[in-house]
């Protein structure tokens, strides 16, 4: 059985929720994915690129622009429309994911009537 819409790794989704607010350079997606995790979340150099390259290539994200930092250049990605439908799906599909568990949880410490 092929999935349409295939959900997003842990690393891809806070990568998009990363660029949520604005265009980020790499080590700031890595920063704001490490703060928004409380540190549980730590994307290695490489899944990033590799991340942000298979995503560029499925429309989630783009390229934003450049800037030359100690004289090496420093691309700023950004979030397409595609990456913020993309990223809202799958909290969707994560919320309702987490309701499924919680609620079992909630029944099976309820007293029998």
């Amino acid at each position: 059985m092929t999935r349409q819409n295939p959900s997003l790794t842990e690393p891809q989704y806070f990568i998009l929720a990363a660029l949520m607010d604005g265009p980020l350079h790499g080590y700031g997606i890595i920063k704001v994915a490490e703060q928004v995790t409380d540190g549980r979340l730590r994307i290695a150099v490489g899944t990033l690129y590799g991340a942000l390259e298979r995503m560029e290539r499925a429309g989630l994200v783009a390229a934003d622009h450049e800037e030359i930092v100690d004289g090496r250049a420093r691309r700023y990605y950004k979030l397409t429309e595609d990456g913020t439908a993309m990223l809202s799906r799958e909290a969707l599909r994560m919320q309702q994911a987490a309701a499924v568990v919680i609620g079992r949880s909630r029944d099976a410490g309820a007293a029998p009537a």
